[in-house]
């Protein structure tokens, strides 16, 4: 695919998305289809191992929707085409790693909690003041961010539609790493190449055991550990994990 509002790049074992609308890679519906086709090409590419999200320049990693573009002529196929893409940036199968360089806010925010793991920058913001618009969160926000820092705090920051900065969002658990102001993305490489010497086998059977599971009772949680438990065990990278392990030597994983 052609791609009109976003760079994706395939680096050394991880590929990189970097929204390209400048000034503040705003949303728009094309991007979002963008984003969905994207991460469609890297989750079906065995040498990709991980995603990165960024923003391109230095003030914004997605400052939200683009509302001069508006909503279209159904907003209920907007929505669900918003929540669909974030929905498949959530469950491709591999960590997809948020660097978060500057303004992130409403959609922007949203798309940043779909991702497994978000590195953020000093100097950046990040919020969903979509209840300033008399609006609320339709890309996932309300359900993501009350399950990542819990429900008093999700509410706090939604109905006052607060901007709250970097540090505090490390915090609370909203992100994960504090970077300097400029290196987050050089953040989310180092993450990202970490992640490209893991077995993808076992990295996909947790992702998909945690997604699946955390929600629901812990009988069905345990039934769906298990199932990825025997998919993991009989992979080659199994045996050539546990081979490593026992000759005192570094694996090397393959993905079979």
């Amino acid at each position: 695919m052609e791609y009109k509002n976003l760079i994706a790049e395939k680096k050394s074992g991880y590929g990189q998305i970097t929204l390209n609308r400048p000034p503040v890679n705003a949303l728009s519906g094309d991007l979002v289809v963008e984003i969905g086709a994207a991460i469609d090409e890297f989750a079906g590419d065995a040498d990709v191992r991980s995603i990165i999200i960024t923003g391109a320049g230095e003030k914004a990693f997605c400052a939200g929707a683009d509302l001069k573009a508006g909503f279209g002529d159904n907003p209920d196929t907007f929505v669900k085409r918003g929540q669909d893409t974030f929905l498949k940036v959530e469950t491709c199968g591999k960590p997809v790693i948020a660097a978060i360089n500057g303004i992130t806010l409403g959609g922007g925010c949203e798309l940043a909690l779909s991702c497994t793991f978000r590195v953020i920058a000093e100097n950046a913001i990040i919020g969903l003041p979509e209840s300033n618009l008399g609006i609320i969160p339709g890309y996932g926000g309300t359900q993501r961010l009350s399950r990542l820092v819990g429900k008093s705090k999700s509410l706090h920051m939604m109905i006052f539609g607060q901007h709250i900065k970097a540090d505090e969002a490390v915090a609370i658990g909203l992100c994960d790493k504090l970077c300097a102001p400029g290196a987050a993305l050089e953040s989310a490489v180092a993450l990202a190449e970490l992640a490209a010497t893991r077995s993808p086998i076992a990295t996909r059977s947790i992702l998909d055991s945690v997604n699946r599971g955390v929600e629901t009772d812990i009988q069905s949680g345990l039934d769906i550990e298990r199932a990825n438990f025997l998919v993991a065990l009989a992979s080659g990278d199994a045996r050539e994990g546990i081979s490593a392990f026992l000759e005192k030597r570094k694996a090397e994983f393959k993905g079979v």
